[in-house]
């Protein structure tokens, strides 16, 4: 199992729609080596609180609970070092220090690719890839905007969608399409890739960014699946 070149970090309001920052929460997804979720690590912390804590059941509540994820915020590793210091926290930890206090890892289950489209890809590529990977809490109608400008959305997306973008990475194509599922309650990006060459590594690190992005305009990633 492989495990996210840098964390997650997430900021915990103490109200909702504004509010002081009451905690901060440090996670990483660990994947197997298709780049599929293999299980989730966190820990959090709080002014109140003895020192940095750990639990699986509260990585899941952020993303289950509304009233718990309207008040959770994705922000960078900045973003967690100014509030840590407002706080009274001092400075944050670095990376390797923060891994350590990682002691209740949730598993998720491993099951084989569901086999959809067609089973040979096209001439010049060795593998057809779908991945799907799947978000908690909403995006307003400028994000969406902004993600369609910054993928160069092409105005005959397949549909459903509401932003796709397209990349070549050397002899891999990528490309993506991002949509609601869950009645609405949830959003997820199918991401196909066209494989050249033997290599995954511009697969991880494609969908590493295309992750981060979402992210950064305030998603949560609950999961990483794979299709075919």
């Amino acid at each position: 199992m492989v495990t996210n070149p840098s964390l997650d970090y997430y900021l915990i309001l103490a109200g909702h729609p504004a509010g002081e920052v009451e905690g901060i929460v440090v996670e990483e997804f660990t994947r197997h080596p298709d780049h599929t979720t293999a299980g989730l690590d966190s820990a959090g912390w709080t002014p109140a609180g003895a020192g940095w804590w750990s639990s699986a059941s509260f990585s899941r509540r952020m993303r289950s609970d509304p009233e718990l994820l309207a008040r959770v915020l994705p922000t960078c590793r900045s973003g967690a070092e100014n509030a840590c210091r407002t706080l009274g926290g001092g400075q944050l930890p670095a990376e390797a220090v923060l891994r350590t206090y990682f002691h209740d890892h949730q598993p998720f289950p491993t099951v084989p690719p569901l086999r959809f489209g067609p089973a040979q890809p096209p001439a010049g590529f060795h593998e057809r890839r779908l991945y799907r990977v799947l978000f908690a809490k909403d995006l307003r109608e400028e994000q969406v905007a902004s993600l369609r400008t910054a993928w160069h959305s092409a105005v005959d997306r397949s549909p459903g969608s509401v932003a796709a973008g397209h990349l070549e990475q050397g002899d891999d194509q990528f490309t993506w399409d991002l949509r609601r599922v869950g009645h609405g309650l949830a959003w997820c990006l199918d991401v196909t890739v066209l494989m050249g060459n033997a290599d995954s590594a511009a697969v991880a690190a494609t969908l590493c960014d295309l992750t981060n992005l979402l992210r950064q305009h305030g998603l949560i990633p609950v999961t990483t699946e794979r299709f075919s």
